[in-house]
């Protein structure tokens, strides 16, 4: 898979975890990538953690663009 195909997947996850209504919790970075902690919103009746890894430098500036412009 070409590099921009990886960062269309990962930008593709990132933009559906936002729109079904997930919080970011937390961002871990490592040589393995950057590891992102999604959190379900409040009016979720149960609490659901996702870890979801970045790979490419175009996704880790993706989500922080998102989390810098978030409304």
């Amino acid at each position: 898979m070409s590099e921009y195909e990886t960062f269309m997947e990962e930008k593709n996850k990132i933009d559906s975890y936002f729109d079904r209504g997930y919080q970011v919790i937390s961002i871990f970075e490592n040589l393995s990538g950057t590891f992102v902690d999604f959190v379900t919103g409040e009016g979720a009746s149960e609490r659901e953690v996702v870890q979801l890894q970045l790979l490419t430098a175009e996704a880790r500036n993706y989500i922080a663009a998102k989390l810098l412009f978030v409304n």
